[in-house]
């Protein structure tokens, strides 16, 4: 439900836009309302032109570009770029474009799952755009020896999360497929390097042990967005916590994303179809 607010109190608030690809940025947005529940968020999910872990740089860079553009000239404050596969090829170009705009991106939580491990066999699971980017391996090479690494490109995983349902037989079928080498390699620990995957968290852990590590940076993002949006609303003057409203767009099925976002996310939410 959307809950309309007067100008003088959405002034007091920073905006917070976030995007994804799909609906796998969903995971960040739950991580933020659950660190700031009084957040101003507008999320917009780019499913029209989805996966991006599928696609060339230029697309994934110029949708991004896209997206970021309408987020910004909506009213968004601080812009979080909750896909791994986008911040991979747009977080310097975006930062670049809107230099007095915060931006957070994701990456893969290689540097705690190093803190973590017991054997040394940390697996990764993301979309092969993710894997392949030059982002990507500048992080691995500054942080790890590649051998230390077991790296799965999910070919496939995140398109099937995308339909909504984490139980689906498709979704179950291809976590199976992808877990498979990392439960035979031994992992101890295993990152996971798309948002999408976070839906699918149960049935990962089913498939490689309850002994596996499963480390998500979604709760991480969103601390440190809140933690910008803190310092932009005492810039901006503070108000009174009160709720405030979460926008949903989508330049897919406004539809299929509200249902899923109100399963996931527990509570109605209406979204609505866009064209950027």
């Amino acid at each position: 439900m959307l809950i309309n607010i007067t100008p003088t109190t959405a002034a007091r608030h920073p905006r917070i836009g976030i995007f994804d690809s799909g609906v796998g940025g969903l995971s960040v947005l739950r991580e933020l309302q659950l660190e700031w529940p009084s957040a101003r968020l507008h999320y917009v999910a780019d499913s029209g032109h989805a996966p991006y872990g599928e696609r060339s740089d230029s697309h994934v860079l110029a949708r991004s570009r896209a997206v970021a553009a309408h987020l910004i000239e909506s009213g968004a404050d601080i812009l979080v770029i909750a896909c791994n596969t986008a911040t991979a090829a747009a977080v310097q170009s975006l930062r670049e474009a809107w230099p007095h705009t915060p931006i957070v991106g994701v990456e893969p939580g290689i540097k705690p799952a190093l803190a973590a491990t017991r054997n040394g066999r940390i697996g990764v699971m993301a979309t092969r755009g993710t894997l392949n980017s030059e982002k990507f391996k500048r992080l691995v090479a500054s942080l790890a020896p590649r051998d230390t690494l077991y790296l799965r490109a999910c070919d496939g995983l995140a398109a099937a999360i995308e339909q909504g349902s984490a139980d689906a037989p498709e979704v179950r079928a291809l976590v199976e497929h992808h877990c498979k080498p990392l439960r035979e390699a031994g992992i101890d620990t295993v990152v996971l390097g798309c948002t999408h995957y976070a839906f699918a968290r149960r049935n990962i852990q089913a498939e490689l042990s309850p002994a596996v590590l499963i480390i998500d940076t979604a709760a991480a993002v969103a601390r440190r967005a809140a933690s910008i949006g803190h310092e932009t609303r005492r810039g901006i003057g503070a108000g009174a916590e009160t709720a405030l409203p979460l926008l949903l767009q989508t330049t897919g099925n406004a539809e299929q994303l509200g249902r899923i976002a109100s399963a996931w996310l527990g509570a109605a939410i209406t979204a609505s179809r866009i064209t950027a």
